[in-house]
């Protein structure tokens, strides 16, 4: 599974080109600007791409926009997002793509090298891996659908954008199968999204009403 690296701290990225070819991955580039993370998604048409969110010269929001940018280019190009930042506008466009494939883990809560290189593979082959801080602010403020979730549904819900199955939910929140089916189906319910869909596919679903609601700004 090839790689392209976006990140401009060099003992990070020495770091991660170490952890992924240990880890059976083949890092076929690491750049360190948004020109050269484009170039190279161009040449080695990467499985999977790591991009942080901010890269020289200005280090706002360089990196997200070209893994936009790229995702333009190369539609359903799998991007993980690993910044230090939750960079809300952003990362909601990004986010709000249903086609999956996508990521955003803040660096500071990623404690596990297999809980890495596990959303890492699963953004690779289409799939959504979602840091809870991330779904936090990001529906901070939404607005009235979020706003008539229980607490315990806020919970689920966290968990569904992280990318868990229902017997993964409840195995976390200590409670049964049958209890957060109940708990999903209320999700869909009161924010008007279909029921019947399961897996990375209930993530897109809530990254729609996402996108419906805010995440499509632009400058």
């Amino acid at each position: 599974m090839r790689v392209v690296v976006a990140e401009d701290n060099v003992l990070l990225a020495s770091g991660l080109e170490l952890l992924l070819n240990s880890q059976g991955f083949e890092v076929a580039a690491i750049t360190d600007d948004a020109p050269g993370f484009l170039s190279a998604v161009e040449t080695h048409r990467p499985d999977v791409t790591i991009v942080d969110v901010r890269l020289p010269p200005s280090f706002r929001d360089e990196g997200i926009r070209a893994a936009l940018q790229a995702r333009r280019d190369h539609p359903g190009l799998p991007v993980l997002v690993l910044s230090q930042y939750v960079e809300q506008e952003y990362a909601g466009r990004l986010l709000s793509d249903t086609r999956g494939g996508i990521g955003y883990l803040l660096k500071d809560r990623v404690s596990r090298i297999a809980q890495f290189t596990d959303a890492l593979r699963r953004v690779a082959t289409g799939g959504t891996a979602m840091d809870p801080e991330v779904i936090a602010q990001l529906l901070a403020g939404r607005g009235d659908p979020v706003d008539a979730l229980t607490p315990r549904e806020r919970e689920v819900l966290a968990l569904m954008a992280e990318g868990h199955d229902n017997s993964a939910i409840a195995q976390r929140l200590f409670v049964t199968d049958n209890a957060v089916h109940k708990h999903v189906g209320g999700i869909f319910l009161k924010l008007g999204l279909p029921a019947g869909d399961s897996g990375h596919r209930r993530v897109r679903a809530v990254l729609t009403y996402l996108r419906r609601h805010g995440g499509t700004t632009h400058h």
